[in-house]
């Protein structure tokens, strides 16, 4: 029978569940078709119960799909229509066509038959049921934190029955899915049939959703996998990716048996292996599973290539992959290498050494020259130079790995055989190919080399070049030491910080060096603001945990040391003297290690306990006179101690210094400014203050790079003068070389600051309390006895309010350094 469609009643008018609830809710008794679509567990079947009992508290009778001819009497609600057959779907559309129909039906995106399509173009545009919001969902679960509701929306996609499921059986702020959340998908799974369910399978283990692959890989037709997919997707089980839900993948790889997963997973290695493709997403998740521990041919290869595959991102895992390969069937000794390389990139260096030393001496085991890259870098990175040169020079020849006699002859260098190196670079060994990794190490042997017979700038110019050229390739090779973190040292000693800027930046930025290596870069990076004063800078750049290796915490301790001393942080200082003593116990005496042992002799003089590194520094005067006192290298340490010198107040060895540091004059910008300054060290020890000089030395140490040591120079001068009006001009001159602007004048008549507070007197002595002096320094600069001292600190504290000297001393920055 037809029927006129001009008569036909209104649908929905703004396509929302709100909005079909408000009408049904406004005049139940109003005609109304309306078709709701939405994949499984949308809360198509909640909304439907919904609107019946708005109907039936109406007193509107409510019928089924099972009814249609009663339709006249009361509202007919449809759940599932696409499971209907095509006679009761016919008999829909007859009801649909009616002008006084109240007909709702609510059906999946898909697979749906051809009467339902037609039903669908009677009903109207479709209410469009959508995944719960963040908002939503919090509603749902009152206690939870932004954090948990962010999580379940991620697991859940928003479903609303699989929030539900979750919310009802987990524990709030519990990032853990529960296993009775997931066993409820089972109905699920059995809906999809076996074909549907072997495509979640192959999907939950790593396949791409794709009709042909998994066609392929499932020995199934085209054809059923598609029907499978269509229902996958009507079933609410994957994202607008096509992805699994998290929830899903999880309910799948729980609920599927371990013999259908191993299956699909073998099928979907085979393919990846055979395609060159990456297998680590498909293996990882069966570590620790009983899949893992079964002798099989396929899974031991997929997880020796994984393995590999998580080495340079994910150490700790690729450990656990060559495991579980060896488990497999995979023979122990051709992976020893490999594993080798991940404790060390693991920063479980002892057993990274361990495995390293097995594959070096064991002539049945591959991969040597991986094992003597393993070792090298180890035995730097603990401190031991000599000995990775020693490795290195031994595997010259007799194997392949490009750069060894380079790195050789840098280690060798930097432990003071220059003519050892000098005859292994000379050496015609064939070097193997040119390649990009090769000539870093040439150009970074060749850099350091001239940084201790030649020119500063050529040096360093050549080692910049190579850090440049070892960027692409450098974050995947394993090596003693980097050409970046080289040229910033050698940029260190010779003043050139924005060099040494740009080129850790970089390093840091491409990950050159691995994660070995990236501590080092940093720790490099936080001397910069370290050499300028800006302690605060310097803090935060130091790594939060540094590995346990003697060369970076060697650098780290030093760091830390010299913090306190420029902090004039005594406590701090004392506090990193055990930890100094230790690293430098632990850390052979070589080139690279210079700089933090200059700090740290500053640090030690500053707490009047030279003595136990006195046979480190006379290691490393040793070892320069063996190099031939190089300027570069030598004139660092000479100025440290130096400044050693100048706390301790030993006039007859600053004097030597001083000599030293003249004879080194020529060499480079730096050197020339040290050895200018030294001399005048030596006048204000002697109690000769020259302003003009002193400014004008200061100012050149801060254009050398050594900002910091030249306002202390202006600041030790100050406080050493007798001429009231030389002392605050020098100290103005120390506060506008650490970059801080000039301190206000009181201006007669004008309004009274918080300083106003102190006396004359009192501000003159909280002004060398802060420049560092202790109370007998003070008294003896301003002839007064340390106790009166003590009596004007006393009287400062109480009249700032101060409740102990930390307190004290953050005031007065305030008050006489704004």
């Amino acid at each position: 029978m037809n029927h006129s469609t001009t008569s036909r009643p209104a649908v929905l008018p703004d396509g929302h569940a709100a909005g079909l609830r408000s009408a049904i809710t406004a005049d139940p008794t109003a005609p109304i078709v309306a078709g709701i679509q939405g994949a499984g567990g949308y809360g198509k079947t909640a909304l439907l119960e919904q609107l019946a009992q708005t109907y039936r508290d109406a007193g509107v009778p409510v019928f089924g799909a099972n009814a249609v001819e009663r339709a006249g009497e009361g509202a007919v609600l449809v759940d599932d229509a696409h499971r209907l057959d095509e006679s009761v779907l016919g008999g829909l559309r007859e009801v649909a066509r009616r002008p006084d129909a109240r007909l709702i039906v609510a059906y999946r995106p898909g697979p749906r038959p051809a009467a339902l399509g037609e039903l669908i173009g009677d009903l109207g545009a479709p209410v469009l049921l959508s995944a719960l919001g963040r908002e939503e969902i919090a509603e749902q679960a009152e206690s939870a934190t932004p954090e948990w509701i962010g999580w379940l929306q991620a697991q859940t996609g928003g479903v609303p029955r699989y929030v539900s499921r979750v919310l009802s059986t987990a524990e709030p702020g519990v990032a853990e899915l529960p296993p009775r959340a997931l066993d409820q998908f089972q109905h699920e799974l059995d809906q999809l049939g076996e074909a549907g369910w072997e495509c979640v399978t192959a999907m939950a283990v790593g396949a791409t959703p794709h009709p042909d692959l998994l066609a392929a890989l499932l020995d199934l037709d085209s054809a059923a996998v598609n029907s499978a997919l269509l229902a996958v997707r009507a079933g609410g089980l994957v994202g607008a990716d096509d992805v699994l839900l998290p929830i899903v993948r999880a309910a799948a790889l729980r609920l599927t048996p371990w013999e259908r997963r191993l299956r699909v997973t073998r099928r979907l290695v085979e393919t990846q292996l055979a395609r060159g493709g990456s297998v680590l997403p498909l293996v990882a998740p069966l570590l620790g599973a009983e899949i893992a521990l079964l002798p099989e041919a396929t899974l031991a290869a997929a997880f020796e290539k994984a393995g590999e595959e998580a080495l340079r991102d994910a150490p700790q895992l690729a450990r656990r992959l060559f495991a579980a390969a060896v488990t497999a069937g995979t023979p122990a000794a051709s992976v020893a290498a490999r594993q080798a390389r991940a404790a060390a990139v693991a920063g479980e260096l002892d057993e990274a050494l361990r495995l390293a030393d097995q594959v070096i001496v064991d002539e049945a085991v591959p991969d040597k020259e991986l094992g003597v890259q393993v070792a090298a870098s180890v035995l730097a990175h603990r401190g031991l130079l000599e000995r990775s040169a020693e490795l290195c020079r031994w595997s010259v020849g007799r194997l392949r790995w490009p750069g060894d006699r380079a790195y050789a002859a840098v280690g060798l260098i930097g432990a003071g055989r220059l003519g050892d190196a000098d005859e292994l670079l000379r050496s015609s060994d064939d070097a193997g190919p040119p390649t990009s990794m090769t000539g870093a190490a040439a150009q970074l042997a060749a850099g350091v080399r001239e940084s201790v017979v030649g020119s500063a700038t050529t040096a360093l110019s050549t080692l910049v070049r190579a850090a440049a050229l070892s960027e692409p390739v450098g974050r995947s090779i394993l090596a003693p030491d980097t050409p970046a973190s080289i040229a910033a040292l050698v940029a260190l000693h010779c003043g050139e910080l924005d060099v040494a800027q740009s080129t850790l930046d970089r390093a840091v930025e491409s990950g050159t060096g691995g994660p070995l290596l990236h501590n080092r870069h940093r720790l490099l990076a936080a001397w910069l603001p370290l050499v300028r004063g800006d302690t605060v800078t310097a803090r935060a750049k130091l790594p939060a945990t540094i590995q346990p290796a003697a060369r970076d915490r060697l650098l780290a301790t030093a760091i830390e040391a010299g913090i306190a001393s420029r902090d004039n942080d005594m406590a701090a200082l004392a506090a990193a003297r055990g930890q100094a003593r230790q690293a430098v116990a632990e850390h052979s005496v070589d080139l690279f290690a210079l700089l933090p042992l200059g700090e740290l002799v500053v640090a030690a003089a500053r707490l009047r306990d030279q003595d136990w590194i006195a046979p480190y520094l006379t290691q490393a005067r040793e070892l320069l006179d063996r190099l031939g006192n190089p300027p570069l290298w030598t004139s660092m340490l000479t100025w440290k101690r130096l400044q050693a010198a100048v706390v301790l107040e030993e006039m007859y060895d600053a004097q030597q210094r001083a000599a030293e540091l003249d004879g080194m004059a020529h060499h480079n910008p730096l050197a020339a400014a040290m050895a200018g300054a030294a001399p005048v060290w030596l006048r204000i020890l002697d109690g000769h203050v020259d302003q003009d000089e002193v400014e004008r030395v200061a100012r050149a140490l801060h254009a050398a790079g050594l900002a910091w040591d030249g306002a202390r120079l202006a600041g030790q001068a100050a406080i050493r003068t007798t001429d009231r009006r030389a002392m605050l001009a020098l100290l103005e001159c120390a506060r506008a070389l650490q970059g801080k602007p000039p301190r206000p004048r009181a201006v007669r008549g004008g309004l009274s600051t918080e300083s106003d507070l102190l006396s004359e007197r009192e501000k003159e002595v909280a002004e060398l309390v802060l420049a560092g002096l202790t109370y007998k320094q003070v008294g003896k600069r301003l002839f007064i006895s340390a106790k009166t001292v003590e009596h004007h600190i006393s009287r400062i504290k109480q009249r700032l309010g101060c409740a102990n000297r930390e307190d004290l001393l953050n005031r007065l920055r305030e008050l006489l350094n704004p």
